[in-house]
């Protein structure tokens, strides 16, 4: 058989079920063996769109996202990508097209050392100099990538190796490693803890939702009356409605949900990953008791210094925890809560325009169905959907908060929809980061994917804006033109809309949601609402 060949059987044994990428020359072998494999190829219209969709798809099924290129600037293309996946702690494997082994040791057309270049991104990365070991490759590639804490290993495929001939080979049984459970003493010590704490906060971090331990998390935190804050990642980990949900924390300023934390002489750390939100925002002094609860050790920090650590299963720790504690009254943030909701609904009727995100967010909450899902891309808008966005279920409302590069959400609409067919995709994005993949239309059309696409137009790089005018009171750079986003979209067979009231902008997301092709909505954001943000927070009165 042809090695691409092995390769192909390899990942069909993987469970794959779609490549994302662009053909090149130096993997034509294995583009030829997918024609006869149960596996789909999904053209995308650049290499970066493709490490976005598996980036996404990872992330939502828990399985692997694949994604191929060629060599040379083809793999180049994938680093954004496939780094993003990385930090977010998303299962990829990306595979690329290498020139033959007989140029590499000199100078040549298009190589790169690519195996060093992906080093850095990933938890594995190396090349496949023999067909015989194709299998073991794959195995471990997916076996690293799938392995808590997830993220990318990357292949580098040489074009003479794809193309040879070996006698017939066959993948090796997939295994994964055996879940970590937490020894009984720990969780015993740690209820003890729980008992004696005056008042406790759990912060969650996405490592619940990677878990599927939410069910889990809730029933935790009911035992003990505690509330829960949770990342920009882990969204939807306990309900926005449940009454001891406090909401989303990671601004870099004091928000309100920050005045939970600081009211905790207890706070438990429940799959939270480093990379998303810096202890010292919320224990500069170092003074919190911390207890850490993750299927991985915690990260040395000298603001994250424990007093309890727990490495095991989230679900069976939280579960074995709960059966330990004593009844503890009911919390006391009552009040802190009900201020985090009316916040939340406090633009809901707002008529001005252009429209206030507070006001974009919550029509594009009540258009959606709970179990839909909204890919957040990065900017302005992604810290109003991180406040404001009101997820009840866990992976309904994705933001990329590790690497946060701009431009995944329309890639990350098209893996949300392969992914769940049945339930809405929208792409949130700012004016900015859906221009740099924005020619990933053309793949959902061709798809037929039904999908929409929000932007909040402000021809600004709106983000930086705000950074700048916080720290020097006046900004530069950020201003930019944009094209006429409905003429845009019809250009590719997409249906455009532009708001042009704040009233018309709920009909509109509820038309376009039932257009069943992609829909490109324009509405003009005030992002005036960033700094009057700024100065409130830095004022702010918080009810404890």
């Amino acid at each position: 058989m042809k090695a691409a060949e092995l390769l192909v059987k390899c990942l069909e044994n993987e469970g794959v079920e779609y490549i994302f990428g662009v053909p090149g020359e130096e993997n034509i072998d294995v583009m030829d063996a997918l024609v006869d494999s149960s596996i789909e190829f999904v053209t995308t219209r650049h290499e970066q769109g493709a490490a976005f969709i598996a980036d996404v798809y990872g992330r939502l099924t828990g399985r692997a996202g694949v994604c191929l290129s060629t060599l040379g600037p083809g793999a180049t293309n994938l680093v954004t990508g496939i780094a993003d996946a990385n930090m977010d702690r998303a299962p990829v494997v990306a595979i690329a097209g290498q020139g033959s082994t007989a140029r590499m040791h000199k100078e040549s057309h298009q190589i790169l050392d690519l195996v060093n270049l992906f080093e850095p991104i990933t938890k594995y990365a190396t090349q496949i100099p023999l067909p015989e070991i194709i299998p073991e490759v794959v195995r471990k590639a997916f076996k690293i990538a799938q392995t808590e804490k997830p993220g990318c290993a990357f292949i580098d495929l040489p074009e003479n190796i794809a193309g040879s001939n070996l006698p017939p080979a066959t993948p090796l049984r997939v295994q994964q490693p055996v879940d970590p459970i937490a020894p009984s003493g720990k969780c015993a010590e740690v209820a003890q803890m729980v008992d004696a704490a005056k008042s406790v906060m759990i912060i969650a971090g996405n490592g619940v939702i990677r878990e599927k331990a939410s069910t889990a998390l809730v029933a935790f935190a009911e035992a003990i009356n505690a509330p829960v804050a949770t990342t920009f990642m882990a969204k939807g980990a306990i309900p926005f409605s449940h009454p001891l949900c406090l909401g989303a924390i990671g601004l870099q300023a004091k928000d309100f949900v920050s005045y939970g934390v600081d009211a905790a002489d207890l706070v438990i750390c429940v799959g939270v990953d480093m990379v998303e939100y810096h202890p010292r925002l919320w224990n500069p002094e170092c003074t919190k008791k911390i207890i850490h609860i993750d299927r991985s050790p915690a990260e040395v920090d000298e603001h994250y210094i424990l007093e309890a650590g727990i490495v095991g299963t989230i679900r069976d720790t939280l579960a074995r925890i709960s059966a330990k504690v004593k009844a503890r009254p009911a919390s006391q943030l009552h009040e802190l809560r009900m201020s985090i909701a009316t916040e939340v609904s406090e633009f809901q009727n707002d008529g001005s325009f252009p429209v206030k995100p507070q006001k974009i967010v919550w029509d594009l909450r009540q258009a959606l169905d709970v179990e839909d899902i909204v890919i957040s891309d990065v900017g302005a808008h992604k810290m109003w959907m991180a406040r404001m966005y009101q997820a009840e279920r866990p992976n309904t409302c994705i933001i990329s908060n590790g690497f946060a590069s701009m431009g995944i959400a329309l890639p990350g609409a098209i893996a949300a929809k392969l992914a769940f067919p049945d339930r809405h995709a929208v792409a949130v994005c700012g004016d900015a980061g859906f221009m740099m993949n924005n020619q990933e239309i053309e793949t959902a059309i061709r798809l037929g994917l039904d999908l929409v696409v929000l932007i909040f137009n402000d021809s600004k790089y709106g983000l930086i804006e705000w950074h700048q005018h916080r720290h020097f009171g006046r900004a530069t750079g950020i201003e930019f033109g944009n094209p006429d986003f409905v003429k845009f979209a019809e250009s590719f067979g997409a249906k455009g809309y532009r708001v042009e009231s704040s009233e018309s902008l709920l009909p509109i997301l509820s038309e376009a949601l039932h257009d069943g092709t992609v829909s490109i909505i324009d509405c003009p954001v005030d992002y005036s609402e960033n700094m009057k943000l700024t100065r409130k927070l830095q004022s702010l009165v918080v009810p404890l």
